[in-house]
C-alpha cells in the first residue's frame, strides 16, 4: 500500500508515487527527485495548475514552515521540463 500525501496546490490527496516532493535549500525550492533529502518536504502535483495554487497561497511556505519569500525559478524550470519529458515534446 502506497503512502498518501497532500498536494500543497490543490489540497488533493494523492499517492505519494504520483506527487513530487519538494524541499527548501537556502530559500530555494528544489525537487526531490528521490524523496530522500533531509527536512521538511511539500507535495506537489507535476502540474502547472497546482504549482500556481500553491504559489498563490503560500502553500510552500507553510508547509515548509520557512519565514519570508523563497525562490522558485529553479522548480518552475524543473516542472516544465519535467511535464516535457512526460508529454514526449523537447
Amino acid at each position: 500500500m502506497d503512502a498518501v500525501r497532500t498536494c500543497v496546490g490543490c489540497r488533493v490527496r494523492a499517492p505519494r508515487s504520483t506527487l513530487l516532493r519538494v524541499v527548501a535549500i537556502e530559500s530555494q525550492l528544489v525537487i526531490d527527485e528521490l524523496a530522500s533529502m533531509p527536512g521538511r518536504g511539500a507535495w506537489v502535483h507535476p502540474a502547472r495548475v497546482c504549482l500556481t495554487q500553491a504559489l498563490q497561497r503560500r502553500g510552500f511556505v507553510r508547509a515548509l514552515r520557512v519565514p519570508g519569500q523563497l525562490d522558485t525559478q529553479t522548480l518552475e524550470e524543473r516542472l516544465n521540463s519535467y511535464g516535457n519529458q512526460v508529454n514526449g515534446s523537447k
